[in-house]
């Protein structure tokens, strides 16, 4: 069902199966923000847009090969419907899609929202995705049976970087990514635990001596784990002391 969608961030989602959702978006700090009006969610039947009496939504792939490849004529009179308000961009969720990541959540969440095919089958035929200009991402380099769950770790990410969901923003600011650093290690209460003793500094008080045990943290967790962020991270601080 497509609603206004001016008052609040909304998230339409286009699928074959509409009872996967909210699913987990139903619940936690996304479920409280959906109840308080803070962003809306609206899914869409794929087969309503269907004309055949069968509500055919797929078909055999020019060309041969195996499996199903979901039909233009229904698809695109699905996003026509979608994005009749205006709300975009329109997101396929795709294996060869643009990688998600951080900055595109961000973009995402300012902007009215976001409109979300879920693809099934082998995938969509590529006329649609051209004519409609629309925006292949991936979560990452493996497969799932449908575009559902990418849509719903989507959405989450960008739901709690809308003003209100969190209870405290500055928590935003120290998260992986932000900065182009994964997060410093965290800790909390019994100080020992199994003979293994809290890091001296985090008991010191000492907020600045903190701090940089953080960035420093940071920075040897981002180089050994993802040298392609370190990398980036390094480049853009030998182009800023220009």
């Amino acid at each position: 069902m497509v609603t206004d969608a001016s008052k609040s961030w909304t998230a339409r989602i286009l699928t074959l199966f509409p009872e996967m959702f909210p699913g987990p978006l139903g619940q936690s700090l996304a479920g409280k923000a959906l109840e308080k009006g803070i962003w809306r969610l609206e899914t869409m039947q794929i087969r309503d847009f269907a004309r055949d009496k069968h509500r055919t939504v797929d078909d055999t792939p020019f060309g041969g090969g195996a499996g199903m490849v979901m039909r233009p004529d229904v698809v695109d009179a699905a996003l026509a419907a979608a994005t009749a308000d205006g709300l975009k961009p329109a997101i396929y969720l795709t294996p060869r899609g643009q990688l998600l990541g951080q900055g595109l959540v961000e973009e995402l969440a300012a902007g009215p929202g976001v409109v979300v095919l879920c693809g099934r089958y082998e995938g969509l035929d590529e006329r649609v995705i051209e004519a409609r200009g629309l925006i292949e991402v991936s979560l990452g380099d493996f497969v799932l049976s449908g575009g559902e769950p990418a849509a719903l770790a989507l959405i989450d990410a960008c739901v709690r970087l809308l003003p209100g969901v969190m209870g405290a923003e500055a928590t935003l600011d120290e998260e992986s990514f932000e900065n182009g650093l994964l997060e410093y290690p965290h800790y909390t209460r019994p100080a020992v635990w199994n003979e293994r003793p809290v890091p001296e500094i985090l008991m010191s008080g000492h907020h600045e001596k903190i701090k940089a045990w953080r960035q420093v943290q940071a920075e040897e967790a981002t180089r050994l784990r993802r040298p392609d962020l370190w990398d980036a991270y390094r480049k853009r601080g030998t182009q800023g002391d220009r």
